[in-house]
């Protein structure tokens, strides 16, 4: 054993000082190792699940590394909160009448626009080799996933760009899937969590008409189906039953209906963000919570950076003759009045992106078809009648107001919920089936998130060990870290 320069007899003794030094550090570490071994015995013992320990589906679901069954991959966090509520013991077997109905609708699941591929339904139908604690798995991870692609939507906000996130409330799909099996009609209990809205149903008959076409429009259709699939999955990011007094602004159509009592009392143009990645409108949820009269504008800083400080070096009037001046955090002010950027209106909604509905002074714009010239936010171009709505007060109120010239700031009774979607397929405020251009491009990238091949591992599986579940040796490590059945 090799010894440090002080261990050396010439420079060590035992009674010397360093060696009172070395005593002291052995105690240490000793000591460090035995409170390092007791936390992690203590850890252990919290973590651990005595239930599901105890059983094939819970050592398979409680491996430290994803799990995979018959090449596709397994939503453990669903899996473990379904087995959860039935002590990791199987459950199917003893229901084979429910199990064939779910079978029967995810293979149906192209009726909501998705793929029956994406919930494993290959595999059920076809693997014959299948072990029974792959099945079990793969049905209830079937089940699960499918029953969160109708609740929650099939691609959630983590896997969208940040420019989406628009979110239903959250539903807990394993209790559902739960009571199911215990349900007349399991199929239809799963099937419950999807939205029943008239523009809903109405994509879905439009759905199930393209899919009626000849085989000689095949291209037509193709693009046809595309387009309602991505906007059924945009429907089921919104909320399953909508207030009855909102806003929807559709970026996609440019326009805004305000409802009150669930009927539409106000339609009007907007103006929208530009097509460029950074300056398009977000798809999210807000609450107009106030009216602000006469707004000044501040410019963020990096509308002021890319646009503002080129012209202020080619104009050194600039400023001035907008009434603007240089704030000392870099943005800049616009005081208030008829010609500022937020025009007299502007609608107080609290949303991470900065994105508002307001005015503008520029009212020849709403008459162009192109209105995606803005930044982002969104500019209204009846935003009096808006705010009369709103703050339920006569418009002569609103107008008298505003021709203070003060900036006010005026509460409404209550918070109204708004919507900014972008639908490109939808049915009207008239009940009308409406198609719009696709001017983000946002159509092609969901279809795809849709329609991705089955979460699974790598085709080439590259077994480094095993682990023995129920005796069999076939669950493995592969090349990507994940278990493989």
């Amino acid at each position: 054993m090799s010894t440090s320069w002080w261990q050396n007899k010439s420079y060590y003794n035992s009674s010397s000082t360093i060696g009172t030094v070395e005593r002291t550090m052995a105690l240490w570490v000793a000591a460090t190792r035995h409170c390092a071994l007791a936390a992690v015995v203590a850890l252990s013992a919290c973590t651990t699940t005595p239930e599901s320990a105890s059983t094939e589906i819970g050592r398979a679901l409680n491996a430290p590394a994803s799990v995979t069954a018959g090449r596709d991959m397994l939503n453990t966090g669903l899996l473990k909160r379904f087995y959860d509520l039935h002590d990791f013991k199987p459950v199917w077997d003893s229901h084979p009448a429910q199990a064939k109905a779910v079978l029967k609708a995810i293979a149906q699941a192209g009726d909501q626009g998705l793929d029956p591929a994406s919930f494993h339904t290959d595999l059920l139908r076809h693997d014959k080799n299948l072990t029974p604690l792959e099945r079990e798995l793969l049905l209830s991870d079937a089940a699960l996933s499918y029953a969160d692609a109708l609740a929650h939507g099939a691609v959630p906000p983590e896997r969208r760009d940040d420019n989406q996130a628009l979110a239903p409330a959250a539903v807990d799909v394993a209790a559902v899937v739960s009571q199911a099996l215990d349900g007349a009609d399991p199929a239809a209990m799963i099937e419950s969590l999807a939205p029943t809205t008239p523009g809903y149903r109405a994509l879905q008959q439009a759905l199930r008409t393209c899919r009626s076409a000849g085989p000689t429009e095949r291209r037509k259709v193709l693009d046809c189906q595309h387009r309602i699939e991505v906007n059924l999955e945009r429907q089921r990011w919104l909320p399953r039953a909508m207030p009855a007094d909102r806003i929807v602004v559709n970026v996609a159509d440019e326009r805004l209906v305000a409802y009150r009592d669930d009927q539409p009392v106000l339609a009007t143009r907007v103006i929208v963000g530009q097509d460029a990645q950074r300056n398009q409108s977000p798809e999210f949820q807000a609450v107009i919570e106030a009216g602000l009269f006469n707004p000044p504008w501040v410019v963020p800083k990096d509308i002021v950076t890319r646009e503002m400080l080129p012209r202020i070096s080619r104009d050194p009037n600039y400023l001035a003759r907008n009434r603007m001046i240089m704030l000392p955090n870099g943005e800049i002010e616009q005081m208030a009045g008829s010609e500022a950027g937020l025009g007299l209106l502007m609608f107080d909604m609290p949303n991470r992106f900065d994105v508002y509905l307001h005015d503008t002074p520029d009212r020849s714009l709403f008459n162009r078809v192109n209105r995606r010239i803005s930044h982002g936010c969104i500019r209204v171009q009846n935003p009096r009648e808006l705010a009369a709505l709103l703050l339920k007060e006569p418009l002569r109120t609103v107008d008298q107001d505003i021709a203070t010239g003060k900036t006010t700031r005026h509460t409404l009774p209550k918070g109204v919920p708004v919507f900014v979607i972008y639908q490109t397929a939808f049915v009207d405020e008239n009940g009308l089936l409406r198609y719009v251009p696709d001017f983000y491009n946002r159509d092609p990238a969901l279809w795809k998130l849709l329609h991705r091949p089955p979460r699974g591992a790598r085709a080439s599986t590259l077994a480094i060990g095993s682990a023995y579940v129920g005796g069999s040796s076939r669950l493995t490590f592969n090349a990507a870290g994940s278990h493989v059945f």
